[in-house]
């Protein structure tokens, strides 16, 4: 229960959701932990609350992680309470909504890439320097079903991003490795219990996706945050470069 026992952890979109799952589990471990979020500032400070009644260290920050001067002034705010950093966990991410590529306008276009892309390349550089101080230490991307498969109707843009997220995990494991940087990433399916597929799919389609998977059920935040949790506690460890694919069988590389 102490395998994160003074590690310090930084959760983007830790407050709601997988990242709130996320967080938590850390937290259980004995990490302390730095919430994002960008507009649930109520569920982060719930959240802060839950983890400190537990005895566990949290405190919250707030950032559009898609623009370049927020993500510096969080980490700002970060540095003025660590020196380190242990662990980053890329969770912030959204569909946005769903556009096929001929309605495609290039606003939506953007904005997807922003949401998506724009915000992890900025998150991570700036959090590099932290990383390296920590000798061992380790990112997890998430990614998504999305970004193997193609994903459904409608999420070209999303599906695109979360391809390139991959890929940016197995480049990044190499450009880090001789500081002693892991990186990561998680590959979730269809997972219930958060706003993401509230929002942007049908009742019919989930129906429809959760009997073409094996093991006969849609995901939960949790079964995401504990494979979060090992490639995280695995600070000295081996994997890098690697992808867990949490999807119940419906997807096998």
């Amino acid at each position: 229960m102490n395998s994160l026992k003074g590690k310090r952890a930084l959760v983007t979109g830790g407050a709601s959701g997988i990242g709130a799952a996320i967080t938590r589990e850390l937290a259980s471990l004995g990490a302390s932990v730095a919430i994002h979020y960008h507009t649930s500032s109520e569920a982060a400070e719930r959240l802060v609350k839950e983890i400190q009644a537990s005895q566990g260290e949290a405190f919250a920050l707030q950032a559009d992680l898609s623009t370049e001067a927020e993500v510096k002034a969080l980490f700002t705010a970060l540095r003025k309470r660590w020196d380190t950093l242990d662990i980053l966990v890329n969770n912030a991410g959204d569909l946005v909504g769903r556009q096929s590529m001929e309605q495609m306008d290039t606003e939506f276009y953007r904005k997807v890439w922003h949401v998506n892309m724009d915000s992890i390349f900025f998150v991570t550089r700036e959090a590099i320097p932290l990383l390296k101080k920590a000798k061992e230490s380790s990112i997890v991307n998430l990614a998504s079903l999305a970004g193997r498969k193609g994903g459904h109707a409608g999420s070209i843009m999303y599906s695109a991003a979360k391809g390139a997220i991959l890929t940016l995990t197995r480049s990044l494991s190499t450009e880090l490795a001789p500081f002693g940087i892991r990186v990561n990433a998680v590959a979730p399916g269809l997972i219930l219990g958060s706003r993401f597929h509230a929002v942007h799919t049908t009742e019919e389609s989930k129906r429809q996706t959760i009997a073409t998977i094996p093991l006969g059920r849609a995901g939960t935040p949790e079964d995401v945050a504990r494979a979060v949790a090992f490639l995280a506690s695995e600070y000295n460890g081996f994997i890098t470069g690697a992808t867990l694919d949490i999807n119940g069988g419906a997807y096998m590389a």
